[in-house]
């Protein structure tokens, strides 16, 4: 990547934070953005707090996808820009509108001093539950300052016409002694009933400021929006630990409105799903995330129907719900029934990811009302049986899907023909394709790969955990040469770099859990599978047997 002159410049200029206030009053509007990207790069939190408290523009967007080897920014420059947005409120040089943090979160626990999403998503409820609060200071303060002034006029009004009243009250030639006496006992019996005045129109005033105080937080329901000066538009991760922060912060009328595109939450219950789902802005969102939460068939019949009312709702992802299909229990036909309702009324639904739901012989009822055509479509550890295979490779969610996942379900010849369809109906739209922990064999895998093959517009394979010998991931890789498209490829470790003692037909978690070989017979199946990428000019194809790290995402 080469870099421009403007960003290192704008590195050399963010780095000396004691030359701030010479410089920051002449930066143009359209400097702003790549002297923010250098202090993000540089890792300069008061360099980037000044800038966001003077952005000049009314949409700022600090994420998005990055590309590979870049990081997540720095937590304390996102505090830093928190901070900044909150001062930028009372700032008249601020124009902000539209903060957009969509994709900022890093992976909690991960390498690096990056912010996760559920420590991303407190920090920003607790930024718009103290803005509003400082907005009420505020307001208060500005409302004792608008009293006392009032008062002032007021009691400046009162001494003139006291003061006009005892002049008129003077003869112009010649006062006697007892008409002086007479005219100081008159405006001294005036000024006291002027101090009286006074203090009744104080006390009226301090009523009607309650009154309309009063009114005001009556009316407040009726008005929400009105005083929001800056819409924060983010990922959310919620929990049990910060649904009441989350509640709170999406249910609070203020300066800032959070808003949210993807919704993740865990182990929390239906009700409080509602819950949060009820406060969301219902253009917005974008998907819902739900994981290790006890939904059961009811309880995900009864979020469709909500999840319906999001126009835009294009993506849902449901790992380890409870659901279970396995078991026979009266009403199943009918919850089948409700499930399939629910989803038909996701008109713009594109993304369905299904994780360990225990649901064979149920992928048509679920797929087969669904409004639109699958692009991604999600279904590892499901334990799918030929039926459901065979359901799939002729459905219309075959010929448009561009991301498949069929992870740790387990592969023979009874529904490999299934799989070859499905292989040949998304040929042209397919780009990534997981079949790690399948169990396929050499055997398998050499009836597999012509139509492998033929998926031109693949772009990532991840065959990882399936027992394989040298010679069949040497076929493999003699395979993904060919294909044009193919940039990533996750392989499994040979059988023959584990130790002596496994099973004849290993499973993914014998190949998971049982020890390799020493590093020098890796780097040896290493170094013959990069020589056939030298002999056929693919250095742009990347072999990788590492699965914790493996991420389609990052492909250039």
């Amino acid at each position: 990547m080469v870099i421009s002159l403007v960003s290192l410049c704008a590195k050399v200029v963010v780095s000396d934070h004691s030359s701030s206030p010479c410089w920051l009053r002449w930066v143009p509007r359209e400097l702003f953005r790549p002297l923010l990207e250098a202090a993000f790069t540089s890792c300069r939190p008061l360099a980037v707090g000044e800038l966001v408290q003077r952005w000049p523009e009314r949409t700022l967007r600090v994420g998005g996808q990055r590309n590979q080897g870049q990081t997540a920014p720095n937590r304390l420059c996102i505090q830093a820009l928190l901070l900044a947005v909150v001062r930028g409120l009372s700032d008249p040089r601020c124009a902000l509108q539209v903060l957009d943090l969509c994709g900022l979160q890093g992976d909690e626990g991960g390498m690096g001093d990056s912010m996760g999403g559920w420590t991303l998503t407190v920090a920003l409820c607790t930024m718009v539950v103290q803005a509003k609060a400082g907005a009420q200071r505020g307001q208060k303060k500005e409302g004792e300052r608008e009293r006392k002034r009032i008062s002032a006029m007021e009691r400046e009004k009162d001494i003139k016409r006291e003061r006009g009243q005892w002049e008129k009250g003077r003869e112009p030639n010649g006062v006697d002694a007892s008409s002086d006496q007479l005219c100081g006992i008159l405006a001294e019996e005036e000024l006291i009933k002027g101090v009286r005045r006074r203090m009744e129109i104080e006390r009226k005033q301090v009523s009607t400021l309650i009154g309309v105080a009063g009114d005001t937080k009556e009316n407040e329901e009726k008005h929400q929006g009105s005083d929001v000066l800056v819409h924060v538009r983010a990922d959310l991760f919620v929990n049990a630990r910060s649904w009441e922060r989350v509640h709170m912060a999406l249910s609070t009328s203020g300066p800032l409105k959070l808003q949210c595109r993807y919704l993740r939450v865990e182990e929390i219950s239906v009700l409080s799903i509602r819950t949060l789902l009820d406060f969301l802005p219902r253009q917005g969102l974008l998907g819902m995330d739900v994981r290790y939460s006890s939904l059961g068939v009811a309880g995900l019949a009864e979020l469709l129907p909500l999840l319906s009312t999001f126009p835009a709702l294009n993506s849902l992802r449901l790992h380890y719900c409870n659901l279970d299909f396995r078991r026979h229990y009266p009403g199943l036909e009918d919850a089948l029934r409700d499930l399939s309702q629910g989803l038909a009324q996701l008109q713009e639904l594109k993304r369905l990811s299904l994780t360990a739901l225990r649901l064979p012989g149920q992928l048509r009822v679920l797929l087969s009302s669904l409004p639109q055509p699958l692009e991604v479509l999600e279904l590892p550890y499901l334990t799918l049986s030929p039926g459901d295979l065979a359901y799939l490779s002729c459905s219309h969610h075959a010929y448009t899907l561009q991301q498949l996942d069929l992870s740790e379900n387990r592969l023979d010849e009874n529904n490999l023909p299934s799989i070859r369809r499905l292989l040949s109906h998304a040929s042209n739209s397919l780009q990534h394709l997981s079949l790690s922990g399948c169990g396929l064999t050499d055997g398998l895998l050499r009836l597999l790969l012509p139509s492998l093959g033929g998926c031109w517009a693949l772009k990532s394979l991840a065959l990882a955990l399936n027992p394989l010998s040298m010679a069949g991931l040497m076929d493999l890789v003699r395979m993904a040469v060919r294909m044009p498209s193919l940039r990533q490829l996750l392989y499994p470790n040979p059988l023959e770099d584990y130790q002596p003692g496994l099973p004849e037909l290993p499973s993914s978690a014998h190949l998971l859990d049982w020890p390799l070989n020493d590093t020098p017979d890796i780097s040896a199946t290493s170094t013959q599978l990069n020589r056939v990428l030298m002999d056929n000019r693919r250095s742009d194809l990347f072999l990788t047997c590492d699965l914790l790290n493996y991420d389609k995402d990052l492909i250039n």
